[in-house]
């Protein structure tokens, strides 16, 4: 990468982690703050939890497309005040309607996929796997800290004021935005990152892709429905919430380093269905487990480590799959369909966990969950098993048709590639390769020649 792009990706990268910190820092704790709230119950405690999921799926495609009409700029500027907005009347708010109305517009705030398209505009083709990956790793790791901070800071300055830290994090975002980020010379349209109206159909048909989807819905399903009960589960085994990051660094630590070796292996000698597929029997033991045992902490801890190895594993893995699965063409429409489902899965978790608590059990809440992973765990056995393609991107400059179909036909001969797609109007050609076998030079080769 040059300096340039660089600085894009990180200050991209940057804005995208303070904004889904602001999601997650309640989590951990706002089931225990709701109780002390007027005309409180366990629906509307998840629903305040996930309702920023039903806005954020809603609206962060069109926000996507419309970014490609006015500019990212205007549309992350626009997304980032919404946010700012939706923290500072959750901040303001004492009761849980208030604070309902200012998550929901939290997620309004829905800047992903234009986020995307511009790291997307700013960076070469040939780095744009490396600056979406550099994306992708600093929202994981503002879930992880979230899970800490939350705890800590709602301690030292309560749950007004995280809102008031949310916004202030938003508002720096703005600032980063301003001061770091160039204009993009053009905005161009990239079906590697940007959903097509005209792929929605392919992808919404495809069995397998959908199945992919279906498990990112009932991951975060499961992710948000269990904060909507672990905390007062933890208060119930005398852990005082000034403790609970020491019970989440914990197991979070532990499960990274169980992880990161399983992912080599997923990947590096291809075994990336037999890992995935045990993660989600790994995530329905700690349902199981969690619906027996929520009343020890002991079973709390040890089902949790469980618990977030089988998410880091998967949250690793499904868009691995995505990429791996999806048309060449229809990767970006792929993934923002991923997305949508992932962001509705948090908000059905939130307003499930919440009905299920509220008219049966903690225990109730667990078991479900552990009913959708069974599920999900069918359907992940009988995917078929991924080809070991990556996608990657080669500028060809302005072809003609015929020049176009000679390109294809070369490209299609090197060693390593399995699918070609020349799109003329965007000067690019996506393709599917095998990296292990694959001859980058011969396809630089194959554009010098008829290009």
């Amino acid at each position: 990468m040059t300096p340039t792009e660089r600085r894009a990706t990180i200050a991209l990268a940057s804005i995208m982690s303070m904004r889904m910190l602001g999601l997650f820092m309640i989590f951990p704790v706002f089931a225990l703050y709701a109780q002390d709230l007027p005309s409180v119950t366990p629906l509307l405690v998840g629903l305040a939890i996930g309702i920023y999921g039903l806005t954020q799926g809603i609206l962060q495609i069109p926000f996507g497309m419309l970014s490609d009409r006015i500019g990212r700029k205007p549309i992350i500027y626009i997304g980032l005040s919404i946010f700012v907005f939706g923290s500072i009347i959750a901040a303001l708010s004492t009761s849980i309607i208030g604070i309902i109305i200012g998550r929901a517009l939290q997620g309004c705030g829905a800047i992903s996929s234009t986020v995307l398209a511009l790291t997307a505009d700013l960076t070469r083709e040939e780095h744009r796997t490396k600056a979406m990956a550099i994306l992708g790793m600093s929202i994981g790791a503002s879930f992880i800290f979230a899970l800490v901070a939350g705890p800590l800071c709602y301690q030292w300055i309560g749950m007004s004021g995280i809102f008031w830290f949310t916004a202030i994090l938003a508002s720096v975002g703005i600032v980063i935005l301003y001061r770091t980020i160039p204009q993009p010379p053009t905005c161009s349209f990239h079906r590697d990152t940007t959903p097509a109206l005209a792929q929605f159909k392919r992808v919404l048909q495809d069995t397998q892709l959908l199945r992919i989807d279906i498990g990112i819905f009932v991951l975060h399903l499961l992710l948000t429905s269990m904060f909507v009960v672990l905390p007062i589960a933890l208060l119930d085994n005398q852990v005082d919430v000034a403790h609970h990051w020491q019970v989440y660094v914990s197991v979070l630590m532990a499960s990274i380093i169980v992880m990161v070796p399983l992912i080599i292996i997923a990947e590096k000698y291809r075994h990336l269905k037999l890992i995935f597929v045990g993660a989600i029997g790994l995530l329905g033991l700690s349902q199981v487990g969690l619906s027996y045992f929520h009343q020890s902490l002991t079973g709390i801890i040890i089902m949790l480590f469980f618990f977030f190895t089988a998410v880091n594993l998967l949250e690793a893995s499904l868009p691995s799959l995505v990429s791996k699965l999806a048309p060449t063409e229809s990767k970006g429409t792929a993934m923002g369909v991923y997305s949508s489902s992932q962001f509705f899965g948090a908000f059905f978790g939130g307003v499930g966990g919440g009905w299920l608590h509220q008219h049966y059990s903690i225990g109730a809440v667990f078991g479900f969950c552990a009913i959708l992973t069974i599920i999900w765990f069918i359907l992940a056995a009988t995917m078929r098993h991924p080809n070991y393609l990556s996608s990657h991107l080669l500028k060809i400059g302005q072809l003609n048709k015929k020049q176009a179909n000679q390109l294809t036909q070369c490209l299609m001969q090197v060693p390593g590639v399995a699918e070609v797609m020349v799109i003329i109007d965007e000067e690019v050609a996506y393709l599917k390769v095998d990296r292990k076998i694959l001859e980058p030079a011969a396809l630089d080769k194959c554009a010098a020649v008829c290009c």
